[in-house]
C-alpha cells in the first residue's frame, strides 16, 4: 500500500525586510503560495533558506551569508517577490472571488514608505483592511518600497506582501491634494 501522497512544495526567491536588516533568500511554500505561508496562524515564524543578510543602512553590502535563517512574522515589514503568482492563488490572494476595484495607496511605517495599489471589493474601508480577519500580510501590486532615511533603498515589485501591524499610515493616493499653483 502507499503512503499518503505529500503535498508539493517548491521554494520562491523573497526579499524580505525588518526594521533592521534586508534578507535575501528563498521559502518554501506549499500551492497556498507565500501568502498561505505568512498567514499561517500555526506557525509564529519562517525559515529562509540559502539567506543573505544586509542591514538597512547598506542595503546591496552582504554582511552575512547562512544556509538558513529563521525569523518571527511579526517583525517583519514587507516581503517582496519577483513574480505576481508566487503571491498564492487568486482565491486566498483576493479573499475570495468578487470583483475588485483597484486602489492605489500610500503606506508609511518608522522606517519605510510603501507604494503601489491594493485590491479590494467595493468601496475602500481602512478599518476592514487594517483591523478584522486574521491575515496580518496583505498583498499590494505593483509595489515600490523605499527607506525613509536612506533613499537609495529603492525596491520595486510586481507583488509584496505587507505587515499591516505594523503600519503607521494609509493614505489613498487619490485624496491626495494637489499643490496650488
Amino acid at each position: 500500500m502507499d503512503a499518503a501522497p505529500s503535498r508539493t512544495h517548491r521554494f520562491i526567491p523573497v526579499d524580505i525586510f525588518t526594521s533592521s536588516y534586508r534578507v535575501v533568500g528563498k521559502v518554501t511554500v506549499s500551492s497556498n503560495g507565500t501568502m498561505g505561508l505568512l498567514n499561517d496562524p500555526t506557525h509564529s515564524y519562517l525559515e529562509v533558506v540559502d539567506a543573505r543578510l544586509a542591514r538597512i543602512h547598506m542595503p546591496t553590502k552582504l554582511v552575512d551569508h547562512f544556509e538558513v535563517v529563521r525569523m518571527f512574522k511579526r517583525r517583519i515589514f514587507c516581503v517582496a517577490l519577483t513574480h505576481r503568482e508566487d503571491l498564492g492563488p487568486v482565491g486566498i490572494v483576493r479573499a475570495g472571488y468578487s470583483t475588485m476595484r483597484e486602489y492605489p495607496v500610500h503606506i508609511t511605517t518608522q522606517v519605510y514608505e510603501l507604494e503601489g495599489t491594493i485590491e479590494y471589493p467595493g468601496r475602500f474601508d481602512f478599518a476592514v483592511l487594517m483591523t478584522e480577519g486574521t491575515r496580518d500580510f496583505v498583498p499590494i501590486f505593483n509595489a515600490t518600497l523605499t527607506a525613509i532615511l536612506i533613499p537609495a533603498l529603492r525596491v520595486e515589485s510586481p507583488g509584496m506582501l505587507f505587515n499591516r501591524t505594523l503600519t503607521d499610515l494609509l493614505a489613498l493616493q487619490a485624496q491626495r491634494v494637489k499643490p496650488q499653483s
